[in-house]
């Protein structure tokens, strides 16, 4: 018996169309603040750089969710806030030479540090790691089960929607799980649009 692979690409269509209206219609903050929530939807697509396997493209969507931990502090341009924030990636894919892998993870680990905002504008730096998982090899002939680690900087732009672009380097590797393990360094921008709801 097979399956339809549209049957997840519509099912994955769906649940962006029915976050994408929750953001659009919901009350929310126009900017982040201590005990807040971010709720946001995003799409994010590069290519491989040198230090791993090359002549990769990837292109991944998700939803993220975090909260707002503290207060400003810090020195002068330096001032912040801190999120913690959790990444449901249910579209990943990898166009390699062999083959296109589908996949599809998680980010349960993202930090980030918000700078303050200056007028509608908060630049933020972004830390982050998480799992995926691949229908084929990725890189070939290695593994299906990946962990990823990343970094960005970006910022938002604040209004009715919390709307970001920003810059990301993002590293896949099997950790040793097989041998040997190249992995593969991406460059990607990543678009996102939001919202920060406060503390209720």
């Amino acid at each position: 018996m097979t399956h339809s692979p549209r049957k997840p690409c519509r099912f994955i269509l769906s649940l962006f169309i029915t976050i994408l209206a929750a953001i659009l219609t919901a009350s929310a903050q126009d900017r982040p603040e201590e005990g807040g929530r971010e709720l946001q939807l995003w799409t994010s697509g590069g290519h491989s750089v040198s230090g791993g396997t090359q002549d990769t493209n990837v292109w991944n969507a998700g939803v993220r969710y975090g909260w707002i931990l503290t207060a400003p502090h810090g020195p002068g341009f330096l001032k912040g806030r801190f999120e913690y924030a959790v990444d449901a990636v249910p579209a990943f894919l990898v166009f390699q030479r062999a083959d296109t892998a589908y996949g599809a993870g998680v980010n349960p680990v993202v930090f980030k540090w918000i700078f303050a905002a200056r007028g509608h504008v908060s630049p933020y730096l972004e830390l982050n790691g998480g799992t995926l998982f691949t229908t084929h090899d990725v890189p070939s002939g290695t593994s299906t089960i990946n962990f990823t680690t990343g970094a960005a900087l970006g910022t938002h732009f604040l209004g009715e929607h919390a709307w970001s672009v920003d810059l990301r380097y993002m590293h896949i590797s099997n950790a040793g799980l097989t041998v040997p393990n190249p992995g593969v360094n991406t460059v990607q921008v990543r678009l996102g649009v939001g919202k920060f709801f406060s503390k209720k």
